[in-house]
């Protein structure tokens, strides 16, 4: 007979666990690392050490902490002189959902959300420097400030969570085609964003210029109101 499911208290408590062990798991840099190269591709911890220019102990300890914490799964192992090589890649717990976001402490958000900006920055930086950025015709490059009411920001974000969770799911399906075919794989970025900016933003212009056209179209009897 099936177990149920925990309700009330117990499941919310064990929603929480599985918060806490995803912000654990990304609370180290260099698990980080890993996780952003086997969310691209899948690798073993011996090319993970060459290429991050880590000890391979410590590659492979920090890895086994990421599969513990479900963040990545073994894909394949390849004999290699008498040993075995395992190969991971990354799976789709190793994002952080708006469930994750909301229950991770306030302490941790400022210092996650500031190391994800600068390896967004890295990267981007590298990908112009090495060429790449704009080999591509079809490549995208934003920024759309805007100012909206609530119901505007919540369809905002909808957008995007459903972004993601059709830009998962390519990833997903590039990978089946791959280990079928001699086609090689190249490295992408996918970045999104949106937040509220503050009132001494680069956009505060915007809505001051908004806030003066919406009352001239309510006449001088609103203006003096």
């Amino acid at each position: 007979m099936a177990k149920s499911k925990p309700k009330g208290k117990a499941q919310k408590s064990a929603k929480q666990g599985v918060n806490q062990s995803l912000v654990k798991a990304l609370a180290h840099e260099l698990r980080v690392e890993i996780l952003m190269i086997l969310n691209e591709r899948m690798a073993s911890p011996n090319e993970l050490s060459k290429e991050l220019g880590e000890g391979l102990s410590q590659v492979s300890y920090h890895v086994k902490v990421l599969r513990d914490y479900k963040c990545i799964e073994l894909v394949k192992t390849v004999p290699r002189r008498g040993a075995v090589e395992h190969y991971y890649r990354a799976t789709s717990r190793a994002f952080l959902t708006d469930e994750d976001w909301r229950a991770m402490p306030e302490s941790v958000k400022p210092g996650l959300s500031a190391d994800l900006l600068q390896v967004i920055v890295d990267d981007a930086v590298a990908a112009v420097e090495g060429g790449t950025f704009h080999r591509r015709d079809e490549h995208h490059e934003s920024w759309t400030p805007m100012l909206v009411d609530e119901q505007g920001w919540q369809d905002i974000a909808g957008t995007l969570r459903s972004a993601l969770e059709r830009v998962i799911a390519i990833q997903a399906e590039s990978a089946e085609r791959l280990t079928k075919s001699s086609e090689e794989s190249f490295p992408v970025s996918v970045t999104m964003m949106g937040y509220e900016v503050p009132a001494t933003s680069p956009q505060a212009p915007l809505k001051k210029k908004a806030e003066a056209a919406r009352q001239a179209t309510k006449g001088p009897e609103a203006a003096r109101s």
